[in-house]
């Protein structure tokens, strides 16, 4: 029942569709609640939307929790990541819960069953799982959090979201996992392609995530200041957000690494170009209000277009 999956993430990439589409029309027009756009705007975005209620207030937490969404990430992922390694190389079997989930879920055991699909699968849950360290790694040692807060169901749905990510990949091998032939044999272009295309998105965001941590350190590195700045360099050279748009391209590059005609991680990579776009629309809108000076040519989002 692959269809379930791609069609839960659609409808997820249906929501925030509708959201970027229709929220700054809501606003303009008064009638979009205080809960509403405290569920949409997270950090330095919330401060547009005036004085939050007390009740509101209690439903926050600090940004900087957004560290809590890697370690489960890391932990979660890393598990997946190694029963299905055991599972595909090692002759063992998934844990009888997983398996439960897999049938449910997952590829029809009697589905065409190709070799280089397992790696592929495998090679994009490393992937995932690579990232999510190297997230942790910069939210722990590079970031420089301010006191910006996210609401209590952004918080849950990020942390639901990166167990629900890799379960995704690991459904995206048919039910009858096996051991599998020698890894050079599976290695096909699109795997080249889509590892390369990992990691120069990787870089470029890590980039960018040194240069707004900078922002608020001094020339030795202690922080200085917590306030926000206009950003400049690499990629914010184009674009708002670059950090976002770094974000879309991995997982653009782990649809290549699944053999580019995955339709359910096509439809995770939709929803992750809409939940981005709009993060990065509401990030766009905030400096250009705050900041009078703010280069005119930056798109939001995508360099050129969006």
């Amino acid at each position: 029942m692959p269809a379930v999956l791609a069609s839960a993430w659609a409808l997820l990439a249906a929501a925030f569709l509708a959201a970027l589409v229709l929220v700054p029309r809501l606003r303009r027009a008064g009638v979009v609640s205080g809960l509403f756009q405290d569920l949409v705007r997270y950090g330095k975005t919330k401060s547009g939307c005036g004085q939050c209620p007390g009740w509101l207030r209690l439903l926050q937490v600090p940004k900087r929790w957004f560290t809590h969404f890697y370690v489960v990430s890391v932990l979660w992922n890393g598990f997946l990541l190694i029963w299905l390694f055991q599972a595909e190389f090692l002759g063992g079997s998934l844990p009888s819960w997983i398996q439960h989930v897999h049938r449910a879920l997952g590829r029809d055991s009697q589905s065409e069953d190709m070799d280089s699909e397992h790696f592929s699968a495998l090679l994009v849950l490393l992937l995932l799982w690579l990232h999510s360290c190297r997230r942790l790694a910069e939210c722990l040692w590079t970031s420089v959090f301010s006191n910006g807060v996210i609401h209590i169901v952004q918080y849950c749905f990020g942390l639901g979201y990166y167990i629900a990510v890799g379960s995704t990949v690991l459904c995206q091998v048919p039910t009858n996992v096996r051991n599998s032939k020698e890894l050079s044999v599976q290695m096909c272009w699109y795997h080249i392609v889509g590892v390369m295309m990992y990691i120069w998105a990787s870089l470029h965001q890590h980039r960018c995530l040194v240069i707004l941590a900078n922002l608020r350190k001094s020339k030795s590195g202690k922080v200085v200041s917590l306030s926000h700045s206009v950003p400049f360099g690499d990629w914010f050279e184009r674009v708002s957000c670059p950090h976002y748009f770094a974000e879309l391209l991995i997982y653009v590059s782990m649809a290549i690494t699944l053999e580019f005609h995955n339709v359910t991680w096509w439809c995770v990579v939709m929803y992750v170009l809409f939940n981005q776009a709009l993060a990065a629309v509401l990030c766009h809108e905030f400096y250009q209000k705050n900041f009078s000076s703010y280069p005119k040519h930056r798109k939001a989002f995508i360099p050129f277009v969006f």
